[in-house]
């Protein structure tokens, strides 16, 4: 039974690296102190362009709340439209409404908008009050997969509620889970919720190559952000769970 990876990229130099050392698809993000909007058009038409595995493009105009405005929502659907012109394998995307249910007017309208490209659901899933009747509705509406800790901060935590999504979704909607999902977790996880599918960053940090710093300023007006670093892709650790990943699938 084959197991994919699929690798969170704040850039296309990441998504060539996490594709180079065994990624099946990636999810392409910006801006990773907000937790991943909205990737420019450039680094969408080049990464669908030089990869040969599948770009999944997050659609997501800001941080913060998935609660948005009718604004917000304009801009969210002209993002999905010109992903789809950008020949994006699919969209993520997430939806709630003010009390703390999956928003299934919007997310099936982007579905429609968004064929025949997937549609995952990111984890706004765990945000709403209901996962589990979240998860029916979801599955009737034609959502690809939900990406999902099981509710909790972090996969490994969420575990027994991941289990329950696995057995609930019943092949008709792919279970993925994502957050502190790594080449320590991967095994446990695999065991514990017999997913198909896993969702991680494998985020390492490379330092600028800058040699001057003017240390008497801060771009972002916040002194614990570190203006001279970047998210990256850590080869390494890509290669480690795609080697524990194809083990488990060989054995099963």
């Amino acid at each position: 039974m084959e197991r994919k990876l699929e690798i969170c990229c704040y850039s296309l130099e990441s998504a060539i690296a996490a594709e180079a050392y065994g990624a099946d698809r990636i999810e392409l993000c910006d801006n990773y102190s907000e937790g991943g909007t909205t990737p420019s058009d450039a680094t969408i038409r080049f990464s669908v362009e030089k990869l040969k595995i599948p770009v999944n493009v997050i659609i997501r105009p800001r941080g913060g709340d998935f609660l948005y405005t009718d604004v917000e929502y304009e801009t969210i659907k002209q993002d999905v439209l010109r992903a789809k012109e950008l020949h994006a394998n699919g969209v993520v995307v997430g939806f709630l409404t003010a009390d703390g249910e999956m928003d299934m007017a919007r997310t099936q309208e982007i579905i429609e908008m968004a064929k025949p490209m997937e549609l995952t659901v990111h984890r706004a899933f765990d945000m709403c009050k209901h996962p589990l009747q979240a998860l029916e509705q979801l599955k009737e509406i034609g959502v690809t997969r939900v990406l999902t800790s099981g509710a909790k901060n972090t996969a490994p935590e969420g575990s027994d509620l991941l289990a329950q999504l696995v057995e609930k979704a019943e092949g008709r909607i792919i279970i993925m889970p994502g957050s502190g999902v790594n080449e320590n977790t991967l095994s446990e996880l695999i065991h514990h919720t017999s997913a198909l599918e896993f969702h991680s960053s494998a985020k390492t940090f490379e330092k600028s190559k800058m040699t001057y710093f003017n240390k008497d300023i801060s771009m972002g007006g916040v002194d614990s952000v570190d203006e001279f670093s970047k998210v990256a892709v850590d080869p390494v650790k890509v290669k480690k769970m795609r080697e524990i990943l194809d083990h488990t699938s060989s054995s099963s």
